[in-house]
């Protein structure tokens, strides 16, 4: 279960080992990703028909995920990550912008083949999907450059009107801390997409907004968005793990793409894709996969 708000410091999860090698592997194309035949051949046979696999995300949130400059191509780590575990499965990757509210039960619906967008694995949500874990975060606390508000920590929350995106770990822990605000509450704003909560801190219409760690610390780094944000501490708030979701009932999709994570984890392409996004401190040692059956 999740634990009870508590400020502590991001470490990467170490349990659990890798997967042992497949065999069968051939040269590919793609910055030398191996094609795992034996993983290949062990997807669903209308994923491997059409070549390719379709994970759903929310374009609203780099580094992980977020829109190139021309407007269409999704980009950030997500993106590099499902291009990696599609070339390791010899099928593409695709990544399709949607909702992050209603990704699961549009998933469960057969929209997608899973949804990459740096969901929290969580008791909840594994009622609705399967999970391959791939990250570790906490969540982060962001306010306006100069920190007008005087944000240290969540008790200087109550009496603000805070942000997020609906649908979020973020928005569940807002709704649990309400309860130590007493006769000052804050005032929860929820949105569809992280970056319309962002434009509400941005005019002044909300004094914080909650991400996870490593977007929240992009903000305030990166020099298109750091004169207008920072992190109102480097404390991280209830850390979990990131999952690829599967459907239910999809348990040889669901074990090929853990499968492909380790294979990347042990030749050390993960790791590389951590370093170019920034966000080492993320890193987990195997993908394990979860089910609440």
């Amino acid at each position: 279960m999740k634990r009870a708000l508590l400020a502590v410091a991001l470490v990467a999860v170490t349990a659990g080992c890798a997967a042992p090698g497949a065999t069968g592997t051939t040269a590919t194309g793609d910055a030398g990703i191996a094609v795992d035949q034996t993983l290949h051949a062990s997807l669903p046979d209308a994923i491997r028909a059409r070549g390719t696999i379709r994970f759903m995300t929310d374009a609203s949130y780099a580094p992980m995920e977020q829109f190139a400059a021309d407007g269409r191509t999704i980009i950030g780590f997500s993106p590099d990550l499902a291009s990696a575990i599609g070339s390791v499965l010899g099928v593409r990757a695709e990544m399709v912008q949607g909702d992050f509210h209603t990704a699961l039960d549009d998933m469960a619906a057969g929209e997608y083949d899973g949804v990459l967008s740096s969901m929290n694995d969580t008791p909840e949500r594994r009622r609705k999907a399967d999970f391959v874990d791939y990250f570790s975060a906490g969540t982060a606390i962001i306010v306006q450059r100069g920190n007008p508000k005087g944000v240290t920590g969540f008790r200087a929350l109550c009496g603000l009107v805070v942000a997020t995106e609906r649908g979020t770990v973020q928005a569940d822990l807002l709704k649990r801390s309400q309860r130590a605000c007493g006769d000052n509450p804050m005032t929860i704003k929820l949105y569809k997409t992280n970056a319309d909560a962002l434009v509400e801190l941005r005019t002044g219409r909300a004094g914080a907004v909650l991400n996870d760690f490593p977007p929240a610390a992009y903000l305030a780094t990166d020099t298109r968005t750091k004169a207008y944000y920072q992190l109102a501490s480097t404390t991280q708030y209830e850390p979990g793990l990131f999952g690829i979701a599967f459907a239910k009932g999809d348990p040889a999709l669901r074990d090929a793409v853990q499968a492909a994570f380790d294979r990347l984890v042990r030749t050390g392409v993960y790791t590389e894709l951590l370093q170019r996004w920034g966000i080492s401190d993320g890193a987990i040692a195997s993908g394990t996969a979860y089910t609440d059956s």
